[in-house]
């Protein structure tokens, strides 16, 4: 794209700034072409089954994983903060009528300041504790509005609950199976942290200019609503019902391909692989099935998978087109029965861990964001009366 001003030079623009490096960072590294996702040096298989969500949270926000000491004080801080403040309630409780998903999701989000003396504080160590309140809280938001849309009264959290056995409980009022909070466990360490994506440089954006941890939580809800990004396991899962059966599968994909339609929860950005959280999701999805003897949908994602990757490798060679986390986190969602609705909202919840580090370590960094931009408009336009206009 070249302007055409006096200069007349012609300036390369980055669109969507793919290949722009904007961020030097000891949080996350996203490998693409090796399929491998790294967690403040820990690879993320090397994690899945071993730890909770809480310890992968004190992990992105302190940079190690937490001593039992440590982690005991984490998970007190964040049962204390699970309640939302009495006036963020009541607005919810209205809002909820005519609001749902992500955009109640987004409002609930900016109300978390209420309460908060020191929200506008940039003390490194005062936003640590602030993330670990705002990731409590986000969960409670999720499950409170749900309720409330239901017509139903929210159900207050329990102390003694871990976060993924806490919002389940909040969801649905009883305490729910072990093998759906192990498997809600490991969705959430696995969506946890991606690096320099779209809705976490957002917030990095917001928290560049000296704001605070509320409003840049609430501009990276907002990048996520947009299905580009986020909004993607419930058409996976719209997707496997139409298909039904594994030998329904070769059929189905073929035609949506040849009719030019994108077939949800494949492909990615950056990887050029197999996405690596996909198989952490197939494994945890088996080892729920294995408790619960439900492998249907299992078998049927597993028999799209390979029929998929066959496929396109058939009608559109060297495109590298793979599962990416989709597919897995829509089996992993519905098996823990989480309604459909919330699987971008429950995304969130996960993701809010790895915003809030990004915002703490941009806050260490202290540089506003600021690119420039090219100009290719008209020049030399001249004022006339608006009656001799157009």
């Amino acid at each position: 794209m070249s302007g055409t001003g006096e200069s007349d030079k012609t300036v390369k623009v980055a669109r969507g700034l793919e290949g722009i490096v904007a961020a030097a960072t000891h949080i996350a590294e996203v490998d693409g072409e090796r399929g491998k996702l790294t967690l403040r040096g820990y690879d993320i298989s090397n994690l899945s089954g071993k730890v909770t969500f809480e310890e992968v949270a004190y992990l992105l926000w302190h940079g190690s994983l937490p001593t039992k000491a440590q982690y005991d004080e984490l998970c007190t801080e964040m049962s204390r903060a699970r309640e939302l403040p009495p006036q963020a309630l009541a607005a919810l409780d209205t809002l909820s009528e005519c609001a749902e998903g992500m955009h109640v999701l987004r409002m609930g989000a900016s109300m978390l300041s209420i309460g908060d003396p020191t929200v506008d504080s940039l003390d490194i160590a005062s936003n640590q504790v602030r993330s670990a309140r705002l990731q409590a809280q986000i969960p409670a938001i999720v499950a409170h509005t749900y309720r409330m849309r239901k017509g139903l009264p929210i159900v207050h959290p329990k102390p003694e609950h871990g976060l993924a056995q806490g919002f389940l409980y909040m969801l649905e009022g009883e305490e729910p199976h072990p093998a759906r909070v192990d498997g809600l466990n490991a969705y959430l360490v696995a969506v946890s942290e991606h690096g320099l994506n779209a809705s976490t440089f957002t917030g990095r954006v917001v928290v560049a200019t000296d704001s605070d941890l509320v409003s840049a939580l609430t501009a990276a809800i907002g990048a996520l609503k947009g299905p580009k990004h986020g909004g993607v396991p419930g058409p996976v899962l719209k997707m496997l019902e139409e298909i039904g059966e594994p030998e329904n599968a070769e059929a189905y994909i073929r035609a949506e391909i040849l009719a030019g339609r994108r077939i949800m929860g494949f492909g990615h950005r950056i990887y050029k692989v197999r996405d690596p959280r996909a198989e952490l999701l197939g494994d945890a999805a088996d080892k729920m099935a294995e408790l619960t003897g439900d492998r249907h949908l299992l078998r049927l994602t597993r028999a799209v998978e390979e029929t998929t990757v066959k496929v396109l490798a058939e009608l559109k060679p060297g495109r590298d087109l793979y599962a990416n986390v989709e597919l897995f986190a829509a089996l992993i969602l519905h098996a823990v029965r989480v309604p459909s609705e919330l699987f971008t909202p429950c995304f969130a919840i996960g993701r809010t861990a790895g915003w809030t580090a990004h915002m703490i370590e941009q806050m260490e960094d202290g540089k506003l964001i600021r690119p420039n931009s090219v100009y290719v408009g008209p020049r030399g336009m001249q004022w006339a009366p608006m009656a001799e206009r157009g």
